[in-house]
Formats: C-alpha cells, sequence, structure tokens
C-alpha cells in the first residue's frame, strides 16, 4: 500500500496524528486571541462614547458659565475650549488608529474544521498510510481527509467481513493454490463483484499461478491490482479522472435513477460539496411527480446555500422546471445547475421520455452546455442496483454512477460490476448519512478499504 518501511508506518501516522493535533489547537488559541481583541475594542469604543458624553456636559456647563461671567473671565474661557478641542482631537485620531487596527482585523475568523481529530487508533493510522501512499506529505495531511477514509473504512466493514476476513483466514501465509483460488471465486460473487469481474480477476490469478509460487500476501496485493483495473477501465475511457465543472460554460448535472436510492440526498450533498469548491451552483427540483420531494430539495438547499428552482403546482411538468431554472442559471452565470428528476412513472417508456423532453430542453436553450447524467445507485440492492444500471445505460445515455449508502452493507463491490458490466465511470461515492459523507470517487482508496485488514 505504502512505500514505508511498514516498522516506520505507525511512527510516521504518529507523526501526522501529532501535526494535525496541533494545528487543531493553534486554530482554537488564535480564535481566542481575536475574540479578546473584539471585545477589547468594543471595551475602546465604550470609553469614547463616556468621553463624548462628558464632553457634551462640558460644553454646556461652558455654555451655561459664558452667560453668567463678566467679560474678562470670556478669553479664560476661550482658552479653556481651546483646550478641551485638543482633546477631542486627541481622542479623535485615537480613534482614527482603533478603526485602522480593526480594518486589519480579519473580516472572517478563520474557522476550525467542523470535523474534531478523534483518537489515535487503527483507523487513523490505516487512513494516514493510504494517504502517503498517494505521495501526500504529513503537512499537506487534513483531519476532513481522515475522516473520510475512516467512514469509507467502516462503510466497507460488512462486505469485507465476508470478504477479506474469510479470505485472509483461508490464505494465511501459504502460497495461493486451486482450491483457495476456487474459494476466492465464491467470495467474489457473494460480495456481489459480479460474474464478469470476477470471471476476469480468477482468470489473471489462475494464469499468474501457472507462471509462479504467489504467496498468501502477494496475491491479496496481486487481487488489489485487478480490482483497480477493473474499475479504472471505464473512468480512463471517459477522458476525464475526476468529474469537476469546467468554469466558463453551464455544466448541467442530471440525476437519474430509481425512488429510494437516495437520489434527492446524493443531489443535495454535491450541491454542498460544489458550493464549498467555489463554484456557482443552483438546484432544479424536476422530480414534481414524488410527494415531498421539493420540500426535501428546498431543505438541502438551505444547508448548502444553494438556491433551488421549482414549481409547487401538483404534477407541474419536469421539464418546464428546467427550462425556468436555465434562464436562472444563465442570468446567474451560474457553473453548476444540478437537476433532480423523477425516479418512477406509471411505466419505464414514460420514465425515460420525461429524461428525453428535459435533454431536449437542455439542448435548445444551451446547446454548448456540458451535460452529465449521473445514475445514482444503491449498493445495498446488490444485484438489483446492477440490473438497474444495465437498464438505465440503455435508454438513458449515461455517463456516470453515483454509489450511495457503502455504509453497512456486504454488497460494496458491486461497484466493481457496475464498472465491468455497464462499462460507467464511478464519479462519486457515499458512506455516511452526514453532509459531508459524499465524495469524488478514488479507485485506490476504495479498493484499499474493501480489502483492508484488520
Amino acid at each position: 500500500m505504502t512505500n514505508i518501511d511498514s516498522d516506520n508506518s505507525r511512527e510516521w501516522a504518529e507523526q501526522a496524528y501529532a501535526l494535525l493535533k496541533k494545528r487543531q489547537e493553534e486554530q482554537k488559541q488564535e480564535l481566542a486571541k481575536q475574540e479578546e481583541r473584539k471585545q477589547e475594542l468594543a471595551k475602546q469604543e465604550e470609553q469614547k462614547q463616556e468621553l463624548a458624553k462628558q464632553e457634551e456636559q462640558k460644553q454646556e456647563l461652558a455654555k451655561q458659565e459664558e452667560q453668567k461671567q463678566e467679560l474678562a473671565k470670556q478669553e479664560e474661557q476661550k482658552q479653556e475650549l481651546a483646550k478641551q478641542e485638543e482633546q477631542k482631537q486627541e481622542l479623535e485620531n485615537q480613534d482614527l488608529i482603533n478603526v485602522a487596527s480593526n480594518e486589519n482585523f480579519p473580516g472572517s475568523l478563520k474557522t476550525i474544521d467542523e470535523t474534531e481529530l478523534g483518537e489515535f487508533d487503527d483507523n487513523f493510522t490505516w487512513s494516514a498510510m493510504v494517504l502517503a501512499a498517494q505521495g501526500k506529505k504529513i503537512n499537506q495531511i487534513s483531519i476532513d481527509e481522515i475522516d473520510w477514509l475512516t467512514k469509507l473504512r467502516r462503510g466497507l466493514e460488512e462486505t469485507r467481513k465476508g470478504f477479506v476476513t474469510e479470505l485472509l483466514d483461508k490464505l494465511g501465509d501459504d502460497p495461493l493454490t486451486p482450491e483457495s483460488l476456487d474459494d476466492l471465486e465464491t467470495l467474489l460473487i457473494r460480495a456481489d463483484v459480479g460474474i464478469d469481474s470476477t470471471d476476469k480477476v480468477i482468470s489473471s490469478l489462475r494464469t499468474k499461478l501457472n507462471e509462479e509460487v504467489v504467496g498468501g500476501e502477494a496475491g491479496i496485493k496481486f487481487l488489489k491490482k485487478e480490482l483497480k483495473l477493473i474499475i479504472d477501465k471505464p473512468i480512463k475511457n471517459s477522458g476525464t479522472d475526476i468529474l469537476v465543472p469546467q468554469k466558463g460554460k453551464l455544466n448541467v448535472w442530471l440525476l437519474v435513477g430509481v425512488n429510494g436510492v437516495g437520489k434527492t440526498t446524493t443531489l443535495g450533498k454535491l450541491a454542498y460539496l460544489s458550493s464549498k469548491s467555489n463554484y456557482k451552483t443552483l438546484i432544479a427540483a424536476a422530480d414534481t411527480f414524488r410527494a415531498a420531494a421539493v420540500e426535501q430539495l428546498k431543505v438541502w438547499g438551505d444547508r448548502s446555500n444553494v438556491d433551488v428552482i421549482s414549481n409547487q403546482s401538483k404534477n407541474a411538468d419536469p421539464a418546464a422546471v428546467v427550462f425556468d431554472a436555465i434562464n436562472s442559471a444563465k442570468k446567474r452565470n451560474v457553473d453548476l445547475l444540478l437537476v433532480d428528476t423523477a425516479g418512477r412513472l406509471q411505466t419505464k417508456n414514460n420514465l425515460m421520455d420525461e429524461l428525453a423532453k428535459i435533454k431536449k430542453i437542455i439542448d435548445k436553450k444551451v446547446p454548448d452546455a456540458i451535460v452529465e447524467s449521473l445514475l445514482v445507485l444503491d449498493a445495498s440492492q446488490g444485484q438489483n442496483g446492477l440490473k438497474q444500471a444495465k437498464s438505465f445505460a440503455k435508454s438513458a445515455d449515461l455517463s456516470g454512477a453515483i454509489i450511495t449508502k457503502l455504509d453497512g452493507t456486504s454488497r460494496g463491490g458491486v461497484s466493481l460490476a457496475v464498472s465491468e458490466e455497464v462499462n460507467l465511470p464511478i464519479r462519486f461515492i457515499g458512506a455516511g448519512e452526514g453532509i459531508k459523507d459524499l465524495r469524488p470517487f478514488n479507485s485506490y482508496e476504495f479498493v484499499e478499504a474493501m480489502l483492508a485488514d484488520k
């Protein structure tokens, strides 16, 4: 998994943990200092206002004194007023200094990562080493990255339990045998990796076994390589390693899929991810046939600070909603328009017809837009999800897949089946219910998490 000697792995991870801990403490201390400075400035402002009140009182007394005193004393009063004027000027100068200091004060406080650094444990060590293996240096590791990899590893635990644990128990340190390959084949199919993917992996292993003796550890390493090749193939064929909106054009991402796979929730998380990445984002609530879909999206929009274009009319035309959303996107110079589409109509043909109408509107209104059709799949549905992918791929001109609900399912291997049998590049994966629990797909991290040992 990494170039670093295994004996030094934990020490390296400990250094990374200590650095993150120190960084978080420094952020907290900086916030405390800034808060003290704010309070001090407020106190100075109160003192200034109190001095101003005193000055007004003095001026009022001086006026009364002017009316009572003889002409000889008026000159003395003028001199006193001149002295007070000097004091006032000093106060104003001091105020200018305070204002200048306030202007140099950061307008927005540097926020501490919302994710707190957890304990230094096996999850942290594993996550740090996965990042290190991809070329990350200790000072480049963030708490968010550690947190995500920990969630991914935990999310694939059920898949791993029925796969890696049993596989390692069977292999041990002994060389691979034809019998152990039969066991591996069974485990791969059980994890919903798919027949085609399994055949490809087992065939490659049999070829390698015929050429040389392969030990258990080498077998796992070779297996990781083969699985990664399967997942990477459609991604490389697409010509785009990571799907991001292209600046200077309107990007329209249609999210398609059957009801219940987490399509609307996934769109909300994508909106958050896009907004936090500084893309101007807009949501089109075009799933007008499902009760509460629009309301659900508006909640996600509020959480992501992204506006939602919708039509509250019952059974409103989805294409009309997209039409309005495109007009709004063009006026606002939006980078990314996320479109939630219907997941179920009376027949499959009706569903595909609606998607075709939406695409027709997009082509007419913004012919130079970059359009992506992303299929949302629930990993826990296993082979049923694979059937959905094949069905949509025939009719919906898909350009990618988003795998959701990886956490808690034993069928995480379906991602490989989608890559091999449907030739769909996986673009994002979800492993949790939080707004930050959807990330761009990374095949290395996925395979490492799927095959992580104890």
